[in-house]
């Protein structure tokens, strides 16, 4: 490698720190995309990881040191949870949050050290293995314990000349462009022959140029029904109450939020769905029933639908205990035979219950918030009926997950995901979360609704633009429409499972030829 012979050890500590950080960079609310390429042709440069020399263990450190980077400044938001809501005092909310970037970060060194360890004599063969287990290392990390599939390289592409390919491989696929987009360029400057750098960057460039003609495909289209008051388009208001997260749940609190919601919902019955937030209505279903059935009532009478968040209690069968869900129910204008509930299946560690619980509960109030000890939902739940329409509801973290969005996501007539990102005060977190759910949108051509106790709340289309969206911190009601559509992009028919196989064998293939 010619860039950087060879670079004191402190140095390339410190690109592999800045190409970390660079990353978070092209993603919400910076959308520097173009530094995407840039972060890893930085980190093969600095390391020259593309030649054969270095050790496994090498690999394992530097990969740690960009996971610090990475997850430091992209992920350093679960500090406002823990030191304002789990009231942790600075030091110990800080040293929390180091060990949480510093476990994160083990992924990527995992990643590192299985590239060393594989790599071989030629470039060209190693910037594809890189890539590979790139990708690999991203479909581990979504599935691992309970996953965290936060901050992938393709997020960053809803706007770039690869947004086309969104529906049709997703954000892993935008991941596998990004990461080999990187050798190719890093390739391109260190190479010391032509013989591999232009071929590998033409490569390349086939996906950016053909990206834009692939954003011209109608990947669904309007929702077509013999029923006569059937429609194309429906109107829907988003209700956000923006209630402060340390007065929810407070007993003198409830019966002034069930009024708010009362109130503002009064100012939407024109609309035809009215969203309340993740947990809207602060009480347990049963508690809350004479409420919930005069709104049902009431969005009946106005021919309305309300879907709202709710903490769900019932007695399992086998235990004989209580159990709890992080629930979104269904009130008012839907057909009768249609479910009306369903109950989160990707719950937040630590948020929604608590890992270890015997050992962890009660040390600190982090780890005893309330609604910790939630239960995840069946896999087999049928989706929420809103007239006669089929709605995929995803409550929270459940929209980050893009192979669980797209098989809940098949028979929907539009999706929507209700949250509450009180959690993380004015860090980026939210807008973070915003972007993944406009990834879900375009990876499946469906309008997302979004509604949130605080914001941002919108309303995306299926190409992932946002078309209304409210501002963060003021109580508002966002009006706007949604289209009714169908039909099916590849990705929703297949997910990423065919990429992942694909670099899985790439890696044996490449490991042979090496």
């Amino acid at each position: 490698m010619n860039l950087f012979p060879s670079l004191p050890k402190p140095l390339i500590f410190i690109c592999l720190l800045v190409a970390g950080a660079l990353q978070t960079f092209t993603l919400a609310p910076y959308g520097l995309w173009l530094l995407g390429p840039i972060s890893i042709a930085l980190i093969l440069l600095c390391t020259q990881a593309l030649k054969p020399s270095g050790k496994a263990e090498k690999g394992f450190l530097y990969g740690w040191i960009f996971g610090l980077g990475l997850f430091g400044s992209g992920a350093s938001w679960v500090y406002v949870s823990i030191n304002t809501y789990g009231n942790a005092p600075p030091v110990l909310a800080g040293g929390l949050t180091v060990i949480f970037v510093a476990g994160l970060a083990l992924f990527s060194a995992l990643n590192f050290w299985l590239y060393f360890k594989l790599r071989g004599d030629n470039t060209l063969i190693n910037s594809f293995l890189f890539t590979a287990i790139w990708v690999l290392g991203d479909g581990f990390r979504t599935v691992f314990l309970t996953g965290f599939p936060w901050l992938f390289l393709g997020y960053s592409h809803l706007e770039s000349p690869l947004s086309g390919w969104i529906p049709v491989i997703g954000v892993h696929g935008l991941t596998f462009i990004v990461a080999l987009s990187g050798t190719a360029l890093a390739l391109l400057l260190a190479s010391d022959t032509k013989q591999h750098k232009f071929g590998l960057l033409a490569f390349a460039l086939i996906f950016w140029i053909s990206g834009p003609a692939l954003s011209t495909i109608n990947w669904s289209q309007s929702k077509v029904s013999n029923t006569e008051d059937s429609k194309d388009e429906l109107s829907v208001a988003l209700i956000q109450t923006n209630i402060p997260q340390e007065l929810k749940w407070r007993r003198s609190q409830i019966p002034k939020t069930l009024k708010l919601l009362e109130t503002m919902s009064e100012q939407a019955w024109q609309s035809d769905v009215i969203v309340w937030p993740e947990t809207a209505v602060p009480r347990l279903y049963d508690q809350a029933l004479p409420f919930l059935n005069v709104m049902s009532e009431l969005a009946k009478a106005n021919n309305s639908n309300i879907f709202s968040g709710i903490p769900f209690r019932h007695i399992d069968r086998e235990s004989g205990r209580q159990v709890y869900h992080n629930s979104i129910v269904s009130l008012g204008a839907r057909e009768a035979e249609g479910e009306s509930i369903y109950h989160k299946q990707k719950l937040v560690p630590f948020g929604e219950y608590v890992p270890l619980e015997d050992l962890l509960r009660g040390l600190i109030d982090f780890f005893n918030l309330p609604m910790s000890d939630f239960r995840t939902g069946a896999e087999d739940q049928a989706l929420l009926k809103s007239f006669d329409y089929q709605v995929a509801p995803f409550i929270c973290y459940e929209v980050v997950y893009p192979d669980f969005v797209a098989k809940q996501s098949a028979d929907a007539d539009y999706l929507i995901t209700i949250s509450n990102d009180s959690w993380f005060g004015t860090s980026i977190g939210p807008l973070q979360h915003l972007e993944m759910a406009q990834m879900r949108a375009a990876e499946n051509a469906r309008y997302m609704v979004r509604g949130t106790n605080n914001g941002v709340s919108a309303i995306i289309d299926e190409r992932g633009k946002i078309t209304a969206q409210s501002e963060q911190f003021v109580q508002t009601i966002l009006f706007s429409k949604i289209r009714l559509l169908e039909g099916r992009t590849p990705f929703s028919h297949t997910g990423s499972t065919p990429l992942f196989w694909f670099c899985a064998l790439l890696v044996l293939v490449l490991r042979v030829r090496r």
